[in-house]
C-alpha cells in the first residue's frame, strides 16, 4: 500500500507538472517592468540635466555593467546561477520550512524566478503566482540564455530611492554609470537587493551593522566562487554612500533643453514622439554646463535683476542660443527665466521678427552673386547708396512702391554700405535687396542655414526682418535659426547643420544620428567680407553693436529691433562662438506681442542695450581662460581696404556725384586699393581714439587695438539704432 501510494503520488505530481507546463505560457511583460525614463545629460556624458518619465529606469546591456558588480549580484542572490536549472526545489522547500517554523519569511527563488516575477508577473505573495513563476521560469530557461536572464534581472530589480535597474541605482547612490562601479559599490548595490529601504544607510544609519554584515557576506561569496582574490577582498573598503538627490524637475533651463532635444529628435526622425513618451532613452546633449551656467548668469544680471513692477516688465522674455561654429554644436540654450514659470521657449520661438539681424544676409548674397546696383556698379563695402529715410526703392522699371523709414527718420544722404551697416540704415538695405534680387537673398539665407520653414518675404521688406505672413503664425525666425546663420558666417561660409544631441542610446544600443557633413555653402570670400563689415559694426566709434567690445574678444555683430519695438536682438560671433540673444515682449495673459519700451526703467529697448550686455557678459564668461585669437579673413578682392567715412553726409562739392534715382552712387575719386587708409584703422596694440565730435551714446570705450588679420576700417557716423519699418513705409522702431 505504501509503495502504491507513493507511485500514485509521483504519477499525480508528474501529471500535474505536465499539465501545468502545458497550460502556463510565457505572458507579455507587465507595464511596470517596461516603463523607463528618458535621461538627459550634459556634453560630458555624466552630469545629469533631468529625467523625464514616471519610472526611473534605463535598460542597459550586460556588458555595460562592471564585471565585479555582476559577480556581486550572483554572490548575493544565486551563486549557482550559471550551473543549475532555472528553479531549485531544494531551496524552495528550505525557504518554505523556515517560513513555516517561524524563522522569518524567506525566498528560495533563483535569479531566473525573481526575473520572471519582476518582468512578467507581480510582487503578490500568492500560491497561483508562485505556480506561474515556477513554470514560466522553466520555459524561459529553455528559450533565453543565462546572460539574457541576468541582464533582465539587473534591469528590473528595485534598489530603493525610486531606482529600478542597476543603471539607475548606480546614479542614485554613487552618481556613476553602472560600467564604472567599483567592487565595493557593486557589492553594496547587491546588498540592497535583500532589503532596499532598510539598507539605505543615508535614510537608516541605525541599520549599518546589518547592512555591512550583508556586504561582507557578498564579498566573501565572491572570494569563495573565485570571482575575487583574497588580497582584493582585503583591500576593499565599505563605500561612501551618497545622500539622496532631489528628483530633477523641469524647472530652470531643464524644461527648455528637454523640449529642444525632443523636438530635434522628432524633426530629424531619430525617434518618434510615441517612442519618446515610452521612455528608455539616454541622451547626451551638446550643452556644456559651464557655458549654460554662464548664459543663465548673464541673463539674470542684465535682464531679470533689472525688472521692476512696471506693466512692461511683466512682458519681458529673454532667450538665446550659442553655437560652436567649428562643430555646429549647440553649447548653450537659454529659453527663459524658468520653464515652470514661462514654458514657451524664447530660444526656439518663431513668432517674433528678427529685425535688422537679417541685413548681413542681404550683403552676403550681394557678394555671393556678384550683384550690382540698378545702374550697374558692383556692390562692395565702399559702394555708396542714398541713405535718406523714406526714399522709394527703385527697380528696373522705376519705383517698386516701397519706401521704408530709417530709425528716428534719420537722413544719411550719400553713405557707404559699411557705414550703412554700422548705423543699420533701412533705406540702403531695402534697395540692396531689390538690387540683388529677393529670391537670390532667400537662397543665400538657406545656404547659411536658415530653414525653409521660415517665411522670408520675397520683397525688399526682408531687409527689415519683416518675416511671417502674420504675427500669429509661427513662421518667423527663432534665435536658434539666426544662430545657425551667424555660425556659418563665423565658419567662413562653411555650413555645419546644428545639433543639440551628441549621442542617444536605448537599451544599451546606440542610435544613428543625422549626417552633418560640412558644406561650403557660401564662398569664403563673401562670408569673410561680411565678417569684416560686422566687425566694423562693433569697432566703429558709433557702431550699434559696440556692446560686444566688453567681451574682450574680436567680435562681429549686428543688432535688430522688431516692428513696434516688440523684440530686440543682438546676433554676433567671435572666432570661437556664435551667439544670438533676443528679448521678446509677450503678454502672459493671452500670449499677445507687446512693446518692450518702458521695461527695466528704460524708455527704449534696442538690440545694443540689454541683449548686447547679455551677449558680452556671456561670451566673456564662456571663453574665459581661452587664448584670444583674431579672425582669419580672406576677403573679396577690393574689400581689404575701405576708405574712412566722415561724420557728415557727402555732398556734390566734396567730389562725389549726385546720387541717381536708383539709390546708389560711386565716388568720383576712388581711394587707393593697395595702401591702407591713414584713419579708421590702427596697428595691432595701438590705441584707437574716437572722434571728438558726435560722441557715441554707448558708454563703452572703443577697442584698444584692431584685429591683425583684418585691415577693414571701421566707419565713423552719427548715432542711431536699429529700426524696422512696416510694408506701408511707416516708421516702426
Amino acid at each position: 500500500m505504501a509503495l502504491g501510494g507513493t507511485l500514485t503520488l509521483l504519477l499525480l505530481l508528474v501529471g500535474a507538472f505536465f499539465v501545468g507546463y502545458a497550460l502556463v505560457s510565457i505572458p507579455d511583460a507587465n507595464a511596470a517592468a517596461t516603463a523607463q525614463s528618458n535621461v538627459y545629460l550634459y556634453s560630458d556624458g555624466k552630469t545629469e540635466i533631468s529625467r523625464d518619465g514616471a519610472v526611473n529606469r534605463q535598460n542597459i546591456q550586460l556588458d555595460q555593467v562592471a564585471s565585479t558588480a555582476r559577480y556581486a549580484t550572483l554572490a548575493a542572490e544565486d551563486r549557482n546561477f550559471y550551473h543549475e536549472s532555472a528553479v531549485s526545489p531544494k531551496s524552495m522547500l528550505r525557504a518554505a520550512w523556515n517560513t513555516a517554523t517561524g524563522k522569518g519569511r524567506q525566498s528560495g527563488s533563483t535569479i531566473t524566478q525573481q526575473y520572471v516575477k519582476n518582468y512578467y508577473l507581480t510582487q503578490s505573495q500568492t500560491a497561483s503566482r508562485k505556480v506561474k513563476e515556477f513554470f514560466i521560469s522553466i520555459k524561459l530557461d529553455r528559450t533565453e540564455s543565462k546572460d539574457q536572464i541576468l541582464q533582465g534581472y539587473l534591469n528590473t530589480s528595485y534598489y530603493g530611492r525610486n531606482a529600478y535597474g542597476i543603471e539607475a541605482a548606480a546614479e542614485a547612490y554613487f552618481s556613476e554609470n553602472a560600467s564604472d562601479l567599483t567592487t565595493a559599490q557593486g557589492a553594496y548595490l547587491a546588498t540592497l537587493l535583500n532589503a532596499p529601504s532598510e539598507y539605505d544607510l543615508s535614510a537608516h544609519p541605525e541599520n549599518a551593522p546589518a547592512a555591512k554584515a550583508r556586504w561582507n557576506y557578498v564579498l566573501d561569496g565572491m572570494v569563495k566562487e573565485h570571482w575575487l582574490t583574497a588580497s582584493q577582498r582585503a583591500a576593499t573598503k565599505f563605500p561612501a554612500i551618497g545622500t539622496p538627490k532631489p528628483v530633477a524637475s523641469k524647472a530652470g533651463q531643464r524644461g527648455y533643453i528637454i523640449e529642444a532635444v525632443n523636438q530635434y529628435l522628432t524633426d530629424h526622425h531619430i525617434v518618434d514622439a510615441d517612442a519618446l513618451s515610452r521612455g528608455g532613452y539616454r541622451i547626451v546633449t551638446t550643452i556644456q554646463k559651464p557655458k549654460e551656467d554662464a548664459f543663465v548668469a548673464a541673463a539674470r544680471k542684465d535682464v531679470y535683476d533689472k525688472l521692476g513692477n512696471a506693466k512692461q516688465d511683466k512682458y519681458v522674455r529673454a532667450g538665446g542660443v550659442s553655437i560652436d561654429p567649428s562643430t555646429g554644436d549647440v553649447v548653450a540654450l537659454y529659453g527663459g527665466i524658468d520653464y515652470t514659470k514661462q514654458y514657451v521657449s524664447s530660444a526656439t520661438n518663431r513668432t517674433y521678427q528678427p529685425g535688422s539681424t537679417f541685413k548681413p544676409v542681404i550683403f552676403t548674397s550681394a557678394l555671393q552673386n556678384h550683384s550690382t546696383t540698378q545702374d550697374g556698379r558692383s556692390i562692395t563695402p565702399t559702394t555708396v547708396y542714398d541713405g535718406d529715410s523714406g526714399r522709394q526703392v527703385q527697380g528696373p522699371d522705376g519705383p517698386v512702391g516701397y519706401h521704408p523709414d530709417n530709425e528716428d527718420d534719420a537722413d544719411y544722404g550719400d553713405i557707404t554700405v559699411t557705414r550703412a551697416m554700422d548705423q543699420s540704415v533701412n533705406s540702403v538695405f531695402a534697395q540692396m535687396a531689390q538690387d540683388v534680387g529677393t529670391k537670390k537673398v532667400i537662397d543665400t539665407a538657406h545656404d547659411l542655414g536658415i530653414p525653409d520653414a521660415v517665411d522670408i518675404p520675397q520683397t525688399p521688406a526682408m531687409a527689415l526682418g519683416a518675416f511671417g505672413s502674420s504675427q500669429s503664425q509661427p513662421n518667423s525666425a527663432s534665435p536658434l535659426d539666426m544662430a545657425q546663420a551667424y555660425a556659418t558666417l563665423a565658419n567662413h561660409g562653411v555650413q555645419i547643420p546644428y545639433t543639440i544631441v551628441a549621442k542617444i542610446t536605448k537599451d544599451g544600443n546606440t542610435l544613428g544620428l543625422p549626417d552633418r557633413d560640412p558644406v561650403q555653402s557660401v564662398p569664403r570670400s563673401a562670408a569673410d567680407t561680411t565678417t569684416a563689415m560686422l566687425k566694423s559694426v562693433v569697432d566703429a566709434p558709433l557702431g550699434t553693436a559696440a556692446a560686444a567690445r566688453d567681451s574682450g574678444w574680436p567680435s562681429a555683430a549686428k543688432t535688430g529691433t522688431a516692428e513696434n519695438d516688440k523684440a530686440a536682438w543682438f546676433a554676433g560671433y567671435t572666432p570661437k562662438l556664435a551667439t544670438v540673444v533676443a528679448l521678446f515682449g509677450m503678454n502672459p495673459a493671452n500670449g499677445a506681442q507687446e512693446q518692450l519700451n518702458g521695461s527695466m526703467n528704460m524708455a527704449r529697448i534696442n538690440g545694443g542695450g540689454p541683449p548686447g550686455s547679455v551677449w558680452a557678459d556671456y561670451t566673456a564668461a564662456a571663453l574665459k581662460g581661452q587664448h584670444v585669437t583674431g579672425f582669419n579673413l580672406d576677403m573679396q578682392d577690393g574689400s581689404q581696404t575701405v576708405a574712412p567715412q566722415s561724420d557728415e553726409p557727402t555732398t556734390p562739392d566734396s567730389g562725389v556725384t549726385t546720387p541717381p534715382t536708383t539709390g546708389a552712387t560711386t565716388p568720383a575719386t576712388q581711394p587707393p586699393t593697395t595702401t591702407p587708409p591713414t584713419t579708421g584703422t590702427t596697428a595691432p596694440g595701438t590705441p584707437s581714439t574716437p572722434p571728438t565730435s558726435s560722441v557715441p551714446t554707448d558708454p563703452a570705450e572703443p577697442p584698444t587695438g584692431s584685429d591683425p588679420t583684418d585691415t577693414f576700417a571701421p566707419q565713423g557716423g552719427s548715432a542711431g539704432t536699429d529700426g524696422l519699418t512696416g510694408l506701408a513705409g511707416g516708421r516702426s522702431g
